[in-house]
């Protein structure tokens, strides 16, 4: 548990990458994309916890068509700042044989998360599988890890990020808009 000091002095030094205003309106035009793209697949929407919650929760209410929502519980940072071994702690409860399915993830950023889920995704009998990250990162890939998302709202540079639902050591994910932390703090 870090102090509220600790994590107030994070927020106040990091670096604005972007507004609510600006990631509002990223996710309604990715909203409108994945609209044209499912509208008639009936998809099943897996958020991935704990940092997909954020995301997912303003990208569902701008998706007018039939779906289902489940999750998984995959994580590799585990209140850290660097990714370890993947660590299920969840996988979802609705059936995804011959279902499309859509991850919904905070960050593309080494994609072995991601990676695994659709690979598990797969195993399980998925007709379809289709990644959407909030943020793409513009970092290197890790080897085995997914390159690309088939829907992503925004890029951001290779720096560490926190906020709607990316988090600093599990705070900040509730931080008003998408900031980069300080090189002291990171």
């Amino acid at each position: 548990m870090l102090s509220v000091e600790t994590v107030n002095g994070v927020f106040e030094r990091a670096e604005k990458i972007y507004s609510p205003a600006e990631i509002y309106e990223a996710i309604d035009t990715v909203a409108q994309k994945m609209t044209s793209a499912l509208h008639d697949k009936n998809p099943l929407l897996l958020c991935v916890l704990v940092g997909g919650i954020v995301p997912a929760g303003y990208l569902i209410d701008r998706l007018h068509f039939p779906l289902q929502i489940d999750y998984v519980h995959a994580t590799r940072y585990q209140d850290k700042t660097v990714g370890t071994e993947l660590h299920w702690v969840a996988k979802p409860r609705t059936e995804l044989t011959n279902r499309t399915v859509v991850i919904i993830d905070d960050i593309l950023d080494g994609g072995i998360t991601l990676a695994e889920v659709v690979k598990w995704c797969n195993e399980q009998g998925a007709k379809e599988v289709l990644t959407m990250a909030l943020v793409d990162k513009k970092a290197a890939r890790a080897e085995g890890g997914l390159d690309t998302v088939d829907f992503t709202a925004l890029t951001a540079p290779d720096k560490f990020l926190f906020g709607f639902g990316l988090d600093y050591k599990g705070y900040l994910r509730n931080a008003p808009g998408i900031y980069a932390v300080a090189k002291e703090d990171q």
